[in-house]
């Protein structure tokens, strides 16, 4: 399997399923006849066989139990300040940390499936989301929150996933990066990065038993519309998204050398480095250096 930008959230690609068992709630996990998994189950009951390719990596159906079951893409508590302990409500902190989660997996991969009028810009009608038939991984239907719970979700967001717009009365929200949906178009949602003196330090964090494959075939888009690098290390105060903190290997991207060959970059609005390099990988010649983390030994490649 080749490494990409999934990454920052996680790289599992297998499926959970009912199978019609009873479902309960807890935090990240939810237990399915004794044994916990990470996923979520659609409230209603329809009936559905296929899935988009965007799709396809966070959700299949459950064709015994009826509706949709999404995977946890690995939000973890460490981002958010905590993970959902609730059953079916919990303490206030807990039913906006799972609200959040939801939020992520929703703006970034479901819009085409949920049938959400997503602008090519990323932003959604958060009335629109409030309508939806779905439950948080606390157990709460959407249906239930408010939009001033939304708008504490997207504060309390450590790496500031979200971005929030008014316009013409109406409050939308957008995740700022991390797309699998080809809704979003890239000049829309993010700035172009025209000079590398905009990012003197373009990274991607990645683990030791990833190195392998990324050095066969560089790094790859996969699902995602992007590959995500960091402008700084994880312990720069600075730097709040675009790898994960437990990452054991950083590989530096000379950023100079891409924009001179012609691969574009852009930055989010929560400062991660994105591009779709060329034809959706970003080659092993444009790595500068490889490093171990937190040791920054240097490793030949």
């Amino acid at each position: 399997m080749h490494w990409s930008s999934l990454e920052e959230e996680s790289t599992a690609e297998s499926f959970c399923s009912s199978g019609g068992s009873s479902i309960q709630f807890f935090g990240d996990s939810i237990t399915v006849g004794g044994a916990a998994v990470l996923c979520l189950t659609f409230m209603d009951n329809r009936t559905t066989t296929t899935t988009s390719n965007s799709f396809a990596p966070f959700a299949r159906n459950n064709t015994r139990g009826g509706g949709w079951e999404v995977k946890d893409e690995g939000e973890r508590s460490r981002g958010r300040g905590g993970g959902a302990r609730g059953r079916g409500g919990g303490s206030g902190k807990d039913r906006v940390d799972a609200l959040g989660r939801l939020l992520t997996r929703i703006l970034r991969h479901m819009a085409s499936e949920l049938n959400l009028d997503m602008r090519s810009d990323g932003f959604v009608r958060v009335h629109d989301i409030l309508k939806l038939n779905l439950k948080t991984f606390a157990n709460i239907p959407l249906s239930s929150h408010t939009v001033d719970e939304i708008k504490e979700a997207v504060r309390r967001d450590n790496k500031q996933r979200f971005s929030l717009l008014e316009e013409n009365g109406e409050l939308l929200i957008r995740a700022n990066q991390g797309h699998s949906t080809t809704i979003v178009e890239t000049e829309r949602l993010l700035k172009p990065i025209l000079s590398f003196e905009e990012v003197p330090v373009c990274v991607h964090g990645t683990y030791r038993k990833n190195l392998d494959s990324i050095l066969e075939s560089g790094l790859k888009c996969m699902t995602r519309l992007h590959v995500h690098f960091a402008s700084g290390l994880p312990t720069d105060g600075e730097v709040i998204s675009g790898m994960r903190r437990d990452v054991n290997i950083l590989i530096f991207l000379d950023i100079r050398k891409a924009l001179a060959e012609g691969m574009k970059f852009y930055i989010s609005d929560n400062k991660v480095i994105l591009t779709e390099g060329f034809d959706g990988v970003v080659p092993v010649k444009y790595f500068e250096k490889i490093e171990s983390w937190p040791g920054r030994k240097p490793i030949v490649f």
